[in-house]
């Protein structure tokens, strides 16, 4: 006979799952300036903000049923997914470099955005090309949720680490708004650009470097 179970454990689970899912999200890396960056232009927040949490959530949900083993087992996939976000990462660093020698200002009224189309393929970019983001999700999430024996405090688990990155790319996206007054100067915009050109570059650095021990 199944027991039913409790309400107080399905509640751990899902705290624990939000706090895991918090501890791997908020951190500053290429997804985040890229999220930072729009919610300052205020370019397709929303999206954006809902294919990033949607992203992971799709990962997550593979990791807890089981992919994670796989994805471990082979390096090859994971190192061609490196050098590709690298290159990618490299390209990006370029672009926010040369923002920063040339920046530009923030109109009150908004200003020119980025295309949806083009914004998205970015975003995706940043999603997929990363594979510290299969590490995380897919592989520490599924091998975390295995503490969970029942399945419904899997599926608690999942649902709290969901929650965290949606939590964390909204607040991020639409909390970015209250730097617009500052990023009204050139300035703010040099350092900001700067600062994620150095961030891009150092990522890729240490995808290639990651990539290169593997082999």
């Amino acid at each position: 006979m199944i027991m039913p179970v409790s309400l107080e454990i399905l509640s751990a689970a899902a705290v624990s799952g939000f706090l895991l899912g918090a501890s791997l999200i908020v951190a500053i890396g290429s997804q985040n300036g890229f999220i930072l960056r729009m919610g300052i232009e205020r370019s397709h927040i929303f999206v954006l903000c809902l294919v990033c949490a949607l992203a992971d959530t799709v990962l997550i949900i593979a990791g807890i049923a089981g992919m994670g083993a796989a994805v471990a087992s082979r390096p090859g996939l994971l190192q061609a997914i490196a050098f590709g976000g690298a290159a990618f990462l490299f390209a990006y660093a370029a672009l926010s470099a040369r923002s920063a020698i040339y920046p530009k200002t923030l109109a009150a009224a908004g200003g020119p955005r980025p295309a949806l189309a083009a914004a998205l393929a970015q975003c995706l970019a940043f999603t997929f090309l990363n594979p510290h983001v299969y590490l995380d999700t897919v592989v520490l999430m599924g091998a975390y949720s295995t503490v969970q024996t029942d399945q419904a405090a899997k599926i608690a688990f999942g649902i709290g680490a969901s929650a965290a990155s949606f939590a964390w790319f909204f607040a991020l996206g639409y909390g970015a708004r209250l730097l617009a007054p500052l990023f009204a100067r050139r300035l703010a915009w040099r350092v900001l650009d700067g600062g994620i050109a150095v961030i891009m570059f150092a990522l890729g650095a240490s995808l290639i470097g990651s990539a290169v021990h593997q082999s």
